[in-house]
């Protein structure tokens, strides 16, 4: 999986906040569109919502909206992804 375990250090951007996330330099691209896929989904809903609902909400409609698209592709093991994003999104946090 991990070409000699050296992982590079990238910075993401999530709609309105820039991560550092350390990733394997075969998983960079995945990490990026993941990261495309978050800002356009808030994108769609920030603008709709913004002013009926909190910034909490629509987060979680984003995330909601994905989590769907996900489970009707059923193209992977999205729950390992997303407990890898999470786990590295936990550590990017630590970090800061």
């Amino acid at each position: 999986m991990a070409e000699g375990n050296k992982k590079l250090n990238i910075r993401l951007n999530l709609y309105d906040t820039d991560m550092a996330v350390k990733v394997f330099p075969e998983e960079e691209e995945y990490y990026r569109n993941a990261a495309k896929l978050i800002t356009n989904t808030m994108n769609t809903y920030v603008p709709i919502l913004r002013g009926k609902k909190t910034e909490k909400e629509i987060m979680y409609a984003a995330m909601l909206d994905i989590a769907l698209m996900y489970e009707k592709d059923n193209t992977g093991s999205y729950s390992d992804i997303l407990e890898q994003l999470t786990s590295e999104i936990e550590e990017a946090l630590k970090n800061d």
